[in-house]
Formats: C-alpha cells, sequence, structure tokens
C-alpha cells in the first residue's frame, strides 16, 4: 500500500522547502510538518512521516522494529525477549512492565509516535495525557477478526508507518507460506492438544479462545482432542488435570513453554519438554509416543509477532511432514 501524504506536506511545499524545518540537508524531521495517514484500530491516524522519537509498548511490535533498525527513544523494555537487541541499548528509557509500570518515564522521550498495545491498552489514556503531542498507534489483533489477517494488517501499517513496506510484504508472505504448509501437511482427523506448561503445570489452551494456541484452531481447521465449556484466554491456560489431557489422548501436541521466556534462569525451572517426557500420566498418549510434540518458540510469551507465528508454523508443517 502507498504512503498516503497529508494536506501538511501539501502546504510545505507550496511554502517552500525552507518553511519546512528539518535539517541543513533537507531531510525530513519530526517537526517539518510532513505527515502521513495510516489507519489502526480506532480509525485514520495522522503520524509524522518521519518520526523523531519512538516508543513502542506492543510486545508483537518489538522484533519487528528491531529487524528494521527503528531506532526507540522508550519502549516496556522490561517485557521483551532477552533476545531482542533493544534490550542492551541503554539509551532506551524503560516503560517497565504492565503490573509495575513506569508510565512517567514517557514524557523524558518526548515521543511524536506511540505504538500502544497488548499488555499496555489499559494503560493508554495515561500515556496520552503523559505525551499529549504524540501521535498513538494501536494494532492490536482485534476480537471477531482471523487473527493471521490481524497479523499481517499490523505488519502491513508499520511498513507503511516506517517506509518498509517491501519488508512488510516479504513477512506477510512468509507467514502466508508456513500456514499454507501446514495445513496442507494436515491429516483431516488427527486430534490435537494444546497447552501453556508454567510452574511445573500444564494449562489447557482452548482452541479458538486460548492464548497464543487458540487461533491456530481456527487458521488450520484442526480437530481439537478436547473441549472444555466455560475454557478462556488465561495468560498460564485453563486448570485441567494432566489426566484428562491424557485420556483424551491427542495425536498431536502443541506446547508453550511459558517459563521459558520469563524464568528459565530461576532456581528450580523446569523445560516442558523434560516435564512432558518425563510425565508418566502422558507416557501412553499417542503424540508423546509417536513424537508429535510441537514446541512454540522459547520466547513466543514476550513475543508472538508475527514471526513468532511464521516460526511455529514452520515447525508444525516440518513435524507433520515428517522432516523435523
Amino acid at each position: 500500500m502507498t504512503r498516503t501524504r497529508s494536506l501538511a506536506l501539501i502546504g510545505c511545499l507550496a511554502l517552500g522547502l525552507g518553511a519546512c524545518g528539518g535539517g541543513a540537508d533537507g531531510a525530513d524531521s519530526g517537526d517539518s510538518g510532513e505527515t502521513i495517514e495510516v489507519t489502526d484500530n480506532t480509525g485514520t491516524q495522522e503520524i509524522p512521516a518521519s518520526p523523531q522519537s519512538v516508543v513502542a509498548t506492543d510486545n508483537r511490535v518489538f522484533e519487528t522494529l528491531a529487524d528494521w533498525d527503528v531506532e526507540l527513544s522508550a519502549g516496556a523494555v522490561s517485557l521483551m525477549p532477552d533476545s531482542n537487541p533493544y534490550t542492551e541499548d541503554e539509551d532506551i528509557v524503560d516503560l517497565g512492565s504492565h503490573r509495575e509500570p513506569d508510565l512517567e518515564a514517557i514524557v523524558e522521550a518526548e515521543p511524536d509516535l506511540v505504538i500502544n498495545g497488548q499488555r499496555f491498552t489499559d494503560h493508554e489514556d495515561k500515556l496520552k495525557e503523559l505525551a499529549p503531542d504524540a501521535a498513538f498507534l494501536n494494532l492490536d489483533p482485534r476480537e471477531g477478526e482471523p487473527f493471521d489477517e490481524e497479523l499481517k494488517r499490523q505488519t502491513e501499517v508499520l511498513g507503511e508507518t516506517f517506509d518498509k513496506e517491501d519488508e512488510a510484504t516479504e513477512l506477510n508472505d512468509a507467514l502466508d507460506a508456513s500456514i499454507d504448509r501446514a495445513t496442507k501437511a494436515y491429516a483431516k482427523g488427527d486430534t490435537v492438544m494444546a497447552v501453556i506448561v508454567s510452574g511445573g503445570d500444564m494449562g489447557y489452551v482452548a482452541p479458538g479462545e486460548g492464548r497464543t494456541f487458540g487461533p491456530v484452531f481456527d487458521i488450520m481447521g484442526l480437530e481439537p482432542a478436547l473441549e472444555v465449556e466455560d475454557s478462556g484466554d488465561d495468560h498460564q491456560g485453563d486448570d485441567v488435570s494432566v489426566e484428562a489431557i491424557a485420556k483424551s489422548n491427542p495425536d498431536w501436541l502443541l506446547v508453550m513453554d511459558r517459563d521459558a521466556a520469563v524464568a528459565a534462569d530461576e532456581e528450580g525451572y523446569t523445560p516442558a519438554k523434560k516435564l512432558i517426557e518425563d510425565s508418566e500420566a502422558l507416557a501412553d498418549v499417542t503424540a508423546v509416543t509417536e513424537g508429535n510434540v510441537v514446541y512454540a518458540p522459547e520466547d513466543t510469551y514476550t513475543n508472538e509477532g508475527i514471526q513468532t507465528y511464521t516460526e511455529f508454523f514452520t515447525s508444525f508443517a516440518e513435524a507433520l511432514e515428517g522432516t523435523s
């Protein structure tokens, strides 16, 4: 999609480049008056064409922004996976976590663009009070919309925002290809169970609703091994006994190791893979005996962006094809 320039640019050109501000070399600057229009969850937003101070709090965008070399002045660094290079940049002001936020720190960053969402969504009103001159974008996947299409929409808008449309297309095409590959390899009728492992316990992930893996059932048309009433999207999964999981005898088991992302360095951490392999209750489950257990990337819980899902669908496809 082509970037849409606003009337501010037209007026700027009409007055001559000297009236636009910016550096001596004629480059765009945050106060040049040049803007573009993009569409987020709340409608059309007018944002700086070349933002000079970017703040990001949405976990799903961190990897994309880092890969595109977008400089952050502030962000939810405490929520970023260690694999993200932003965590090593001491110049980025840390806004903390959603549970212990340091929202006032955004004032220091003087942002002209804030990409807010996911865990920080509930803090948006306060952030707007603290950064009244900034443009805000919220690109969270919307309820009721196909999740894969929402990931691509998010990436497309980020591409428009940072003049990375070709790169955004590449990411979206890679996601589509991974989904198509996994879907073609999936044998209709094979039953699937998804779980989140946290603190040594396994939580049930509800098809269509549950955290991370819920949308995968809809995207690929997977047949659930177990369906539980009144299930939700808890970050640790729903409380279902391992015996119930075993009784459902899934052909495939999808696993997210939550602690791998947030507690891998803590004493007593046991990888999900070991827990499953050592579980007597799961010893005779088809997915375990046939090696049909697929693990999400270790940083999934603190990432969950388009790259995470592309990597997961690729791994699932390889397992389904027997090539992993």
